[in-house]
Formats: C-alpha cells, sequence, structure tokens
C-alpha cells in the first residue's frame, strides 16, 4: 500500500486545515442544516435520509434497486497512495454497510493549485482505483475543482437484491453486536498529524483504514440472520450505535472490555489527546447514552472518538452470532469481536458497561 514520490511536493497532511480525517460537520450542526429541507419520498426511495442510514437505496423496477452514497476526506497520512486508497474504501464502505455490491465509483477531486504535486495527485487517484478494483467496481469519472484543502473521495452507486437489503433500523432484541474494526481512529490521526506520534506509529491504524469491507459484508450474506448493519464513521462508535438505537427502537448495551479497540489509539485518549470532532459527537450524544459509574472518564470518550473508513457494526441473531465471528475470523478480519447486545426498552439509548 506504500508508494515512492519521485517528485517533491508539500507533505500532504500540510494541506488539510483540519485536525482529523475530515473536515466533518457534527450531528447536531448537521441537524441543524437540514430539518427545515421538505424533501419528497417517492415510493421508489426504499431508504432515505429518515433514519440517518449510510447510502441511500432507491427502486429502479421490482428487485432490481441501486445503492447510491458519496463521501470525500483530508489525507490521514503523507502516503499519497494510501490516502487516495483509504479514501476510496471509506466511500465504499457505505455500500458494503446497505448489503450491496459496488458497481461503479466518481472521483471527487478538491487539489490546491500549490504545494502538492502532480506525482502526488496521481499516486492519490492511483490508490482510490487500487480500492475501486479490488472492490469489483468500475472508475467511470469524476469531477475535480481546485480547493486550498485537499480532500478525495468517491460518489459510488452499487446494486442489491430485496433480500440483500441492510439498513440501520432492523435490530432486534436479542441480537448480539459485532464490530470488524478496532475503534480509536481519529485519535491516532490527529496524533499524527500533530507531530505527537510519528506516522510510523500508526502506520498499522492506516493500513486497516485502508482495508475494504468487502471480505465482512461477504461473512455475512454467507451467514445469515442479520438484522441491522452500519458502518462505524465520523460521528464515532457512540454515535452510529445510537442511529441504529433510534431506527430500530431499542437499546444498544456494549462491554467496554470486548469492544476492539487500538492499543496506541487507547493510550492517546487515556493521556487527555482527543479530535477537533469529539466535542461536537459528545454534545450530540448528551442524555443518549449511560456509562457505569466504573468507567473512568477516558474511556468514555472513546466512544465520541471519529472514525474514517472504520469497521461495520453488524446486528445478528444470537445463534448466528458465533458461527459468523468464526467466519470473519477465519476470513481474516482477526480484529473482530462479539462486544454487545440489543436489548428491549422504552426509551432507545445506549447503555455501556466495564
Amino acid at each position: 500500500m506504500t508508494a515512492t514520490i519521485e517528485e517533491e511536493g508539500t507533505p500532504l497532511t500540510r494541506l488539510a486545515r483540519s485536525g482529523g480525517c475530515a473536515a466533518k460537520v457534527g450531528p447536531t450542526d448537521l441537524s441543524a442544516i437540514v430539518r427545515n429541507l421538505k424533501i419528497p419520498v417517492p415510493p421508489e426511495v426504499l431508504v432515505g435520509i429518515s433514519t440517518s442510514d449510510d447510502a441511500g437505496i432507491y427502486r429502479l423496477a421490482p428487485g432490481i434497486n441501486i445503492v447510491l452514497t458519496a463521501d470525500f476526506i483530508t489525507p490521514p497520512c503523507d502516503d499519497a497512495f494510501l490516502y487516495g486508497r483509504i479514501a476510496a474504501a471509506n466511500s465504499i464502505s457505505d455500500v458494503y454497510a446497505m448489503g450491496g455490491e459496488p458497481k461503479a465509483a466518481l472521483n471527487l477531486c478538491c487539489f490546491p493549485t500549490n504545494g502538492a504535486s502532480p506525482t502526488q495527485l496521481s499516486e492519490i487517484l492511483r490508490g482510490g482505483l487500487d480500492a475501486i478494483t479490488e472492490a469489483g467496481a468500475a472508475l467511470i469519472g469524476g469531477h475535480t475543482v481546485r480547493d486550498e484543502e485537499l480532500k478525495y473521495g468517491l460518489s459510488v452507486t452499487g446494486v442489491v437484491s430485496d433480500a440483500n437489503i441492510q439498513t440501520n433500523a432492523g435490530a432486534r432484541v436479542g441480537d448480539r453486536l459485532i464490530l470488524t474494526k478496532p475503534v480509536g481512529i481519529g485519535v491516532v490521526v490527529s496524533a499524527m498529524k500533530s507531530g505527537i506520534i510519528p506516522q510510523s506509529e500508526g502506520l498499522p491504524v492506516l493500513k486497516r483504514m485502508g482495508q475494504l469491507n468487502k471480505t465482512a459484508a461477504e461473512v455475512t450474506h454467507s451467514v445469515g440472520g442479520v438484522h441491522g448493519v452500519t458502518d462505524i464513521t465520523g460521528f464515532g462508535l457512540g454515535g452510529h450505535s445510537w442511529e441504529m438505537a433510534s431506527g430500530s427502537k431499542v437499546g444498544v448495551r456494549y462491554y467496554y472490555s470486548r469492544i476492539p479497540r487500538w492499543p496506541v489509539g487507547e493510550r492517546l485518549i487515556a493521556d487527555g489527546l482527543s479530535t477537533g470532532v469529539t466535542r461536537s459527537n459528545a454534545a450530540a450524544l448528551e442524555g443518549k447514552i449511560r456509562f457505569d459509574a466504573k468507567l473512568p472518564e477516558w474511556q468514555r470518550s472513546l466512544f465520541y472518538d471519529p472514525q474514517t473508513s472504520g469497521g461495520l457494526l453488524i446486528s445478528v441473531a444470537p445463534d448466528k452470532a458465533d458461527l459468523m465471528l468464526t467466519r470473519l475470523v477465519d476470513a481474516g478480519i482477526e480484529d473482530a469481536a462479539i462486544c454487545g447486545e440489543i436489548f428491549e426498552t422504552k426509551e432507545p439509548h445506549l447503555d455501556v458497561r466495564p
């Protein structure tokens, strides 16, 4: 996943004003922006914005549905190829979260006129193409604009059958929760950008970010029993879990010790480091997440840490959970873990225990 830059250019992370993986608008601010929009919902829209799902699903004809999504990020590292791959994997992940198969992609390029060399920009696109090709999709064009801040990502179109549609609103009481990638990504990227840790220390995290959620998605289809799925990205484990709880009208319970976590991220959070988005994520969850009194404040902060190209959170029937975990690990998703469960409650919320 690495590339040699022959042409001198500014380190990519200096071409982004954001301290984290992306200049993300917080969930509270986003709600204020869109709440007054009167968006028509024709019957062909099977999944729209009402549940804050990962992507939209539109029915073209009976049994023929397309999945639509778009995303882009600022550079989490100075390796141009790896940045391109991470950005593409992050964009494509939304299709996997909906149960779909990515088919076509468009590059979304916000490139500065000064700083980045042509070779660096080419390597970003090559990294993105590498992920698109691995996903089995076709790159069919894109759009490029000049921007003072470097950003790259994709608009992705996929297909999904009626039987395979997954949303974040289908979790059922008794389901087990499986997370397929460790959390703590946001604070690691922020620490690398700030020079608190060298990029070499964060390289395992970056490489994991560059991995597609394709294999995990394939396992969910092969095992079955899946009732709800989301991918963990900018709103953090807490924010995206809340969307599942709210959409499904259930409670989501986690056991902190079972959650896959990046040790370097956990250490940085324990030392008091956070990202520019952490506070807004926490504010959006006020009154919606209940922590056991034994959990220290720094462990609670992990739930607000924004992720980029994070794992899938899978709500699966209890009689399928162990088999799914075994299949995931056997397929190379070694970080996957059963870390929580869905419970009945009159008021949807998150419950976190040691």
